[in-house]
């Protein structure tokens, strides 16, 4: 197999994917005789291997590499991180459950120290994401005993050297005192070995409580202690996709609006109706208003009296119900509210016979003399000599009823 094989990889970077162990592992376990391809032992680390070779480590069978998976761990105090311990102690691996797969630890937590620990089943990520190069920022909260001075916290920024050491920025802040406790919030980027402790110590603090809250974007949130979950793929292809040579996912679209219909709508109003503004036209229901009066030359109103409407001179006055004419006082029709009288006439055939007095005839002031009274049987009574004389009192003429005077027109 040649070693410049660009479709393969080096052996020890396929162990580490596999989640046997660090890459630094996987090359110590090559110079112990421990790893043979295809039923060859290895001797170095530097081979190429493809992924239909056959790769036993131990006289075990390594497993296909699978899709790289990360979890979140909140580790109690009082175990170790390491695979295996000389001295006895429990590990943080002989704690997890038991379904999960073969994983290795992202950097390391303190014996006492507690908080978030990321696990991964793709040694080489883990090895990536501890290098300093990768520049994610590692936050702690400390419990620490002691007088905290504020001015030499924000002095850390600039990084300190403790006994020929040097280490980088680190951001520290008083968060709140307890007592004679004070909680500080430290972030840093390096995380070389006991760097929080020993650089709180250095300025006269001892830390007896150590949380590691959050590592890069991954935060311990309210995982409760000795939990484990893991992160979601897409949330590991957004963070490390770029590692992973992986597209970054698409982004969610919002979705689609609905495709209008191409049949008639049935509603009969419209579907957007506009705001209205202060010249919108008035409303079409309005309160009812009482009827304004009205003028001539209008109609009347329905619920008004019914009047006989007034006449003028060329058509004389209006005829009363009983037949009998009223009396005219000017140009318009006689008043109702007026009694009824005869009217006094003023024209050539001489004045009304009176209603209340006895029934004669009136005098004519005219050249015709006085009218002929009429006889029971509605003529004109005949005097001896032939002539026509004024008719006596008392005779039964009937001159002064309506239809006498109706004649006598």
């Amino acid at each position: 197999m040649a070693d410049d094989d660009k479709d393969g990889e080096r052996i020890a970077k396929r162990l580490a994917r596999a989640g046997l162990c660090s890459r630094r592992d996987a090359e110590r376990w090559i110079l112990e005789g421990r790893v043979a391809v295809n039923g060859q032992v290895l001797t170095t680390p530097a081979f190429v291997v493809k992924e239909s070779d056959d790769i036993v480590v131990d006289g075990k069978a390594v497993p296909k590499a699978e899709a790289t998976r990360l979890w979140r761990y909140h580790k109690p105090s009082g175990l170790v991180t390491t695979a295996r311990d000389e001295k006895g102690r429990r590990t943080v691996f002989e704690a997890l459950p038991s379904d999960m797969p073969r994983v290795v630890s992202v950097g390391r937590l303190d014996l006492t120290s507690e908080g978030l620990l990321l696990l991964t089943n793709d040694g080489e990520l883990a090895r990536h994401l501890e290098l300093p190069a990768t520049a994610w920022t590692r936050r702690y909260r400390a419990r620490a005993f002691g007088e905290v001075n504020e001015a030499q916290l924000a002095k850390l920024a600039n990084g300190i050297e403790i006994e020929g050491v040097r280490y980088g920025a680190i951001e520290a802040v008083l968060e709140r005192r307890q007592g004679a406790n004070a909680w500080i919030l430290v972030g840093l980027k390096e995380g070389k070995n006991r760097e929080v402790r020993k650089v709180l110590e250095h300025l006269g603090l001892r830390v007896n409580r150590l949380i590691r809250v959050a590592y890069g974007p991954f935060q311990l949130g309210k995982l409760a202690e000795g939990g484990v979950e893991e992160v979601p793929k897409r949330v590991v292809q957004e963070q490390l996709g770029a590692f992973l040579g992986l597209a970054a996912p698409k982004p969610k679209l919002a979705p689609a609006a609905p495709r209008k219909s191409t049949t008639a709508p049935t509603y009969s109003r419209p579907r957007h109706v506009p705001e209205r503004t202060d010249e919108r036209p008035p409303s079409r229901t309005r309160p009812k208003q009482r009827t304004a009066s009205r003028s001539d030359d209008r109609a009347p109103s329905r619920d008004a009296p019914k009047r006989a409407p007034a006449r003028g001179d060329e058509r004389g006055p209006a005829p009363s119900r009983d037949g009998r004419a009223p009396a005219r006082r000017d140009d318009r029709g006689p008043s109702r509210d007026a009694p009824k009288r005869a009217p006094a006439r003023g024209d050539d055939r001489g004045p009304a016979p009176s209603r209340s007095g006895p029934k004669r005839a009136a005098p004519r002031s005219d050249d015709r003399g006085a009218a002929p009274s009429r006889g029971p049987k509605g003529g004109p009574a005949r005097s001896g000599s032939g002539g026509r004389g004024p008719a006596p009192r008392g005779s039964g003429g009937g001159g002064g009823g309506p239809r006498g005077r109706k004649n006598a027109r």
